[in-house]
Order: structure tokens, then sequence, then C-alpha cells
């Protein structure tokens, strides 16, 4: 007997140091009740206990979890359901407000980010609903951490997974996207069109500015062209007048120029003979020596005509 009774108080210690021993593991809080109060936390290790005085209430995970908010329906400033749903990111921070502070701070933190959604969407309209949706996410987690402070819980992040619209009014938004992009390619085939017209009118602009400027210049070198060759043709023409003068001038030209006009005055009654069927002859056209003779008379007129012009307004000297 007394050795069976040893063994029941073995039996009886280990299961009492069983239940007291406790080993914690890491990134987990355990709260800990003596008597039904509140006593202390546990932290990752291990721990004792007072069995039958003392036990683990709560555990925690200190881990950052995600958690499914279930689709629900929303109404837009301009009056559109949608039903949307969304991802709520939440970790523990105080394990002791979340053991005592609600009673279940997930399913109060999910109720509360459905209700701040609606709240939120209500204050927009369709369009701002795809247009800022990160300001969206941003309002609704500012709202969920003002209202869990007390619940031992923060919300690290909300994301809004899908935003259904009703049928009709994806229908009229898809026509709104189809009419949008039909105008687009219209103003850009139109800002082609005008594009090209415009290059068009530029390039007949530059062509006849181009012209004229060919034009212009073409006239202007054919000018210089011809002042030069009648510059030329004057400079040759007095360079011979005055070679002429010089020959008249050395001893024998005189006889000689005599001689040279006596013979193209002969010479041009000729031509004129075989160029035309009327001429007027003078009266003695059959005597040559008469026909030179005259020819002589000319040409000592026309220098007795020079020898009496006065060089100067003064006349010569002397007179």
């Amino acid at each position: 007997m007394p050795e069976l009774f040893l063994l029941i108080l073995g039996f009886i210690g280990l299961i009492v140091i069983f239940k007291g021993v406790k080993t914690v593991p890491q990134q987990q809080a355990w709260i800990v009740e003596k008597l039904g109060k509140f006593d202390r936390k546990l932290e990752p290790g291990l721990n004792f206990l007072v069995p039958f005085i003392e036990r683990v209430a709560y555990r925690h995970s200190l881990k950052e979890f995600a958690y499914e908010v279930q689709e629900q329906p929303a109404i837009t400033r301009d009056n559109v359901t949608m039903m949307m749903d969304g991802m709520l990111y939440l970790r523990i921070i105080d394990p002791v407000e979340a053991s005592y502070g609600v009673s279940d701070p997930i399913y109060a933190v999910a109720q509360l980010a459905q209700t701040t959604m609606r709240s939120e969407i209500g204050k927009l309209s369709l369009d701002q609903c795809f247009e800022e949706r990160e300001t969206l996410n941003a309002n609704i987690v500012t709202a969920i951490n003002m209202a869990s402070q007390t619940w031992g819980i923060q919300c690290m992040r909300y994301e809004i997974k899908n935003i259904t619209p009703p049928a009709t009014v994806l229908k009229a938004m898809e026509l709104q996207v189809a009419a949008e992009r039909q105008k687009r390619a219209e103003i850009l085939q139109s800002e082609g069109l005008r594009q090209s017209k415009i290059n068009m009118a530029e390039g007949q602009k530059q062509e006849v500015v181009l012209n004229s400027e060919a034009a212009l210049t073409d006239q202007v070198n054919r000018a210089k062209g011809e002042a030069e060759a009648i510059i030329a043709v004057a400079e040759a023409t007095a360079k011979g007048i005055e070679l002429i003068a010089a020959a008249i001038n050395r001893q024998g030209g005189e006889d000689a120029i005599s001689l040279r006009i006596a013979e193209q005055y002969v010479s041009a009654f000729e031509k004129l003979a075989k160029t035309s069927t009327t001429v007027l002859m003078p009266a003695n056209a059959g005597d040559a020596g008469s026909m030179v003779a005259q020819a002589l008379t000319v040409f000592d007129q026309i220098r007795s005509s020079r020898d009496a012009t006065p060089s100067s307004p003064w006349g010569k000297p002397g007179a």
C-alpha cells in the first residue's frame, strides 16, 4: 500500500510539473491569468506556471496576417451600386488589449473595414472610384487605425481587390471608352490631314520662293554678262579706234586710209547692187575714178572738220 501511494503521488507530481512548464514559440505572446485575473504576458521561450492556479487564457501570433473582406454592395455619390471586396493586412501590437479590449478583434476589424469602405465609396463618384483607388485604400486604413487603438491591432494595409459595377453601367462604360477612342482616332486623323496640308503649302511656298530667287539670279547674271560684253566691245572698239588713229598719224597713213576708204566705198556699191533690186546710183557711176575721188573728198572734209574743231572752250592757243 505505501508503495502504491508513493507511485500515485509521483504520477500526480509529473502531471503538475508537465502542466506547469510552458514553451512559448517565437513571434507569439501568451496571456496568463491567475485565478481568473490577468497576471502577465509570457515571452517566447521556457516559462513556468503554477498548476491549477495559473492558466494560459489567450494565445496571440505577432506576425502580420491577411484577412479577406467579403464582397459587399456600396453606393457611390452618383447613386451607382457596386460590388466590392478587399484584403486586410493586420498585426497585433498589444496582446493584452487584443485579449481584453474586444471579444473577437479580427471580426471587429473586418466589420469596421466594410463599413468604412461603404462610407468612403459614398463620398466618391463612379469614375473617382476607379481613379482614386490608392486614396480610398489610405483613407480606409486611417479610419481603421483610429477606431482600433483600444483593440491592440494595427491595420498595415488595405487593398481593394475587385470593383464590379452593374451590367448596364459596365456596358455604358464600354460604349464610353469606345466613343472616346473613336474621338481620339478622328482627332489624330484630322491633325494628320491638317499637318499634311500645311506641309504641302510650305513646300509650294518654298518652291515659289526658290524659283523666284533662281529667276532673279538668272536675270542678274544675264545683265552682268551683257554689261560685261558691252564693256568688252566698247573697250575693243576704243582700242581699235586708237590703233587706227595712231596708224593715220604715222608717215603714209593718210594715203593708206584714203585708199582704204575708196576700196570700201566701191565695195559698198557692189554689195548694194547684189542685195537690192532698186539702187540709187550716182550720175557718174560708170566712172570709178570719180567715185574714188568723191570718197576721198568726204574723208578730207571729215579731217578738215576735226582740225578746225577747237581743243578747248577758249579755242586754239594763240587764236
